[in-house]
């Protein structure tokens, strides 16, 4: 079986960690899913929500400092349970 997050891994290898990393993530505009989005990052985090132009969707950003790749991995993989939520 492969690993969905090899190339994002290969891509993050070749940075320094610990670093600030800018997760993007577009939900339904919905308040149940959006509290589980908000619920991955700590309440230090810098979140940003932009809202569609059809208000369908909501853009969620946040900067998060990372101590290391597999950090961000996981993150990747809890938000991955969220339905509805797409990564960018």
């Amino acid at each position: 079986m492969s690993d969905p997050y090899f190339k994002l891994r290969e891509q993050l290898n070749l940075q320094e960690w610990p670093g600030v990393y800018l997760f993007k993530f577009i939900v339904p505009n919905n308040s149940k899913v959006l509290a589980k989005t908000t619920a991955l990052f700590d309440d230090a985090v810098n979140l940003k929500m932009q809202p569609s132009k059809t208000g369908k969707y909501i853009s969620v950003s946040a900067k998060e400092l990372m101590l290391d790749v597999e950090s961000i991995i996981e993150k990747y993989k809890k938000s991955s349970l969220i339905e509805g939520l797409m990564a960018l």
